[in-house]
């Protein structure tokens, strides 16, 4: 598979900006009316994208970990694509959904800091779904990014540190 997957045919692309716009509108609905059916609507939504994110999350960490023995993988290029690790069509909406990810579930939850009058909200849960960029990022670079490939060191190839490399014998 091509590593340089354009937006239109990557399918963790286009999953990352639906399941962000409907947390988006799901959030600000939940903001705005807040009855009993939303606020268990708001909960379901946002503990099922977190838990999408920890998969994602635990399978990107899993594949980057079996990458690494080829490629020098860092965790800032793994989760936030930086680098060159992603092709700008993947790179912008990813970080931008994860943006959205966590300015949307702040803001929720200071749009409404107390249920029934009693501290703290149901609309805090939303907090949780940046996960869900957090680990489609990690999917989505261990499976198609592209790192640097690790070589020998160079000069002393040898295991052992006393070798001299320069010695014919």
């Amino acid at each position: 598979m091509n590593p340089r997957l354009s937006i239109n045919r990557s399918p963790l692309v286009r999953f990352n900006l639906v399941a962000t716009i409907v947390f988006s509108i799901v959030a600000i609905v939940s903001a705005v009316v807040f009855d009993d059916v939303f606020r268990v609507v708001i909960v379901v939504v946002s503990l099922s994208l977190f838990a999408v994110g920890v998969g994602a999350f635990l399978l990107g960490f899993f594949a980057a970990v079996q990458r690494s023995r080829e490629s020098q993988i860092s965790v800032s290029q793994l989760f936030f694509l930086t680098g060159t690790v992603s092709p700008r069509d993947v790179k912008i909406p990813m970080l931008a959904a994860l943006g959205v990810q966590t300015v949307v579930g702040i803001a929720a939850a200071i749009a409404r800091p107390s249920t029934d009058g009693k501290a703290g909200s149901v609309l805090a849960f939303g907090v949780l779904v940046p996960m869900l960029g957090l680990g489609l990022n990690g999917l989505w670079a261990s499976r198609h990014g592209v790192f640097e490939e690790r070589g020998a060191p160079a000069g002393n190839t040898s295991l052992d540190p006393s070798v001299d490399p320069s010695d014919p014998e």
